[in-house]
């Protein structure tokens, strides 16, 4: 009987692709992948570090596990993994904990599966962390999420990534083409660029800082792979994002207009006291370049609230400059103290109470944000790219631009593209849409 492995993923899409590079290696040593909600004899949880939340969910998701098969073999691998091994290790039920190197080697460790008294650590220095790994997530979804970029070379005072994932590094360029190639192969429309710093792509191994090639150099590659219908950026630091790449996306025969740029904050000085890498009028200098080339482009947002030294005026500052901004959407997060960063010690520290009222406040901006993209798109007609899933009898899909559609249940539209004029904005915020030509089957 071949032994079953089940994954759970925590976090960001950079993660999805990684844990779905872990799940090859497993199939090619033998074993059979499950839903984690089936009984499995490994179960593999992919950890995240960025808030607090997601170190609480750790446990609940072991707990899961554990429930499935109160015999099998649990492993954490991950981000959390290389900042808190240990704390791992001691939660009931864990039995092997790697680091940020050891991670794509994990059927390695996999000698003996009976369960340990006590979780097995082998984590890494993080300055080891300086080879590149790359993977790619496929067969999970509609889209693939594509590394192209791995670490941090930026000092954020906020983030524990650096520490987490170690020093910035790309994927050679042919391999990335190769990688691309490969997924279009599969049938899968759509190809998502991930990475902890895309803009920063071009750094080798081993601390090499040489630029071999550019971010531009990669899109402007990728560009022309054939058998792909589309390409997206995941996120890019405001200050890596250039003029000649958003031309390129504008003129592109497979990007989409959409861009993910962290923001962080509306004010200088708390961007200053965050050590960010530019100051606001940046931010909107690359907004205004989105939307004279592209004006239907959708842009989404990162905003932290709640750091440090954050008063009110400083916290209105962010909230009147997001209003006043073209922006399509925000992710809000709220800033949680992480050990081992500049910010854990810094003074003016804002009461949990009102970093919710603000973290509230901001997504109530964002749903505006989003309804007027959405209502600013109606009577247009953009091209849909059509999910797997049946959610109480609707099928949903994304515009190029990522508009969120919807229409009634067709299993024949799954992983399909079609040309679709916008209609209207249904109660649930969604749009609605009427068919104009069929693309592709």
């Amino acid at each position: 009987m071949k032994k079953k492995v089940a994954f759970y993923t925590l976090g960001c899409k950079l993660n999805f692709s990684e844990t779905s590079t872990i799940a090859r290696n497993f199939s090619e040593e033998g074993f059979n992948r499950v839903d984690f909600s089936e009984k499995a004899d490994i179960y593999v949880i992919n950890t995240c570090s960025v808030t607090e939340n997601a170190d609480k969910r750790f446990k609940t998701i072991v707990k899961q596990a554990q429930k499935a098969n109160p015999e099998a073999f649990v492993a954490a691998v991950g981000c959390y993994a290389q900042l808190k091994p240990q704390e791992l290790a001691n939660v009931n039920g864990v039995d092997l904990v790697l680091g940020a190197t050891e991670k794509f080697k994990i059927t390695d460790y996999l000698n003996d599966l009976s369960k340990n008294d006590f979780g097995e650590v082998h984590s890494c220095e993080i300055e080891d962390a300086d080879f590149y790994v790359g993977s790619y997530s496929i067969g999970d979804r509609t889209r693939a999420f594509l590394k192209v970029q791995d670490g941090c070379d930026y000092k954020c005072t906020y983030c524990t990534i650096p520490l987490a994932r170690g020093i910035s590094r790309s994927d050679a360029l042919e391999n990335v083409l190769k990688n691309a190639k490969d997924i279009s192969k599969q049938n899968i429309k759509e190809i998502v660029l991930t990475g902890v710093n895309i803009g920063d792509y071009g750094k080798g191994e081993f601390g090499n800082k040489k630029h071999e090639h550019t971010f531009l150099d990669l899109v402007t590659e990728l560009d022309k792979v054939e058998g792909i219908e589309r390409l997206r950026i995941s996120s890019i630091e405001p200050n890596l994002l250039k003029n000649e790449t958003i031309d390129l996306v504008s003129k592109s025969r497979a990007f989409v207009p959409h861009f993910h740029i962290p923001l962080q904050s509306g004010s200088n000085e708390i961007l200053k006291k965050m050590k960010r890498r530019y100051m606001r009028e940046l931010y909107i200098d690359r907004v205004s370049k989105i939307k004279e080339v592209m004006p239907h482009a959708c842009i989404g947002v990162d905003v932290i609230v709640g750091f440090p030294g954050e008063t009110d005026e400083h916290f209105l500052e962010t909230y009147n400059f997001l209003t006043e901004l073209d922006i399509s959407y925000l992710h809000v997060f709220t800033y949680s103290e992480r050990d081992n960063t500049e910010a854990v010690n810094m003074n003016g520290v804002v009461p949990m109470n009102v970093r919710n009222k603000r973290s509230k406040m901001l997504r109530g901006l964002s749903v505006k944000k989003r309804r007027a993209f959405y209502e600013s798109q109606i009577e247009s007609t953009r091209t849909v790219l059509f999910e797997s899933e049946n959610r109480e009898g609707y099928i949903y899909g994304f515009t190029e631009n990522y508009v969120k559609v919807k229409v009634p249940w067709n299993p024949e539209l799954v992983n399909t593209l079609h040309e679709v004029k916008l209609t209207k904005i249904d109660d649930d915020g969604l749009v609605r849409i009427e068919f104009v030509k069929e693309l592709a089957l």
